[in-house]
Formats: C-alpha cells, structure tokens, sequence
C-alpha cells in the first residue's frame, strides 16, 4: 500500500519560512514527477511547485523565487520563503505515475498539511 505523508505545516507570520516534507512508503518501483498543490478556500486546487526524476523544477509565477522544490529519493521537499498572506491554503504533496511495478502505476495525493500565513 503506497502512502505519501506530508509535514511541516503551520502558521507563521508574513515574511517568514516554511518548509514541507512528504515521504512516499510503500512498494515502490520508480516514482516520476513528484509536485506540491494547494487548495485555498472557495478555490480549485492547483499546482504549485513540480519536480522531475531528473530534478528538473517548474513553479507557478506567483511563487517564483520564494518557493524552492526538491526531491531526495522518496522525499520530496516545499522550502517556502517570504511567505504572504495569500499563500494560505491546504498543501498536498503528489506523485505523478509512481510505478508499484514496472507495469502499474498510478497517480498517489497526500491527506494535505494546512499552511496559514498571518498578515
């Protein structure tokens, strides 16, 4: 049974730092991309930070240059920097077409870690 489990969430004044965790446990083949979302209240979840098997990154333009993604086997890592109030959502980890064998594979979403940035 795959599971990924995100850490790290909280509250933190604006201006300030986060950094979330998420580690995928297992049976494990390969793992592709692997990404943060956020779901905001009243707003679609939407993508924020991606990273590929090859470490190759991509960002959403409203958290470029204050967030950095990062991947160490079956980690994968949110450094949020300067955090604004409007960063505020529910932060669920991804992992895109993890392979359970060289055969399956599916897409797997965290339970989600609230991230609240006061003003």
């Amino acid at each position: 049974q795959v599971q990924l489990v995100e850490s790290g969430g909280g509250l933190v004044q604006a201006g300030g730092s986060l950094r979330l965790s998420c580690v995928v446990s297992g049976r494990i083949y390969r793992i592709n991309d692997m990404g943060w979302y956020r779901k905001a209240p009243g707003k679609q979840r939407d993508l924020v930070a991606s990273i590929t098997s090859n470490g190759d990154t991509s960002y959403t333009s409203s958290v470029m240059g204050r967030f950095t993604v990062s991947r160490d086997k079956n980690m994968v890592y949110l450094q949020m920097d300067t955090l604004k109030p409007e960063d505020t959502a529910v932060y669920y980890c991804h992992a895109d077409n993890l392979y359970s064998t060289p055969w399956n594979f599916r897409d797997y979403w965290g339970q989600g870690t609230q991230v609240t940035v006061s003003s």
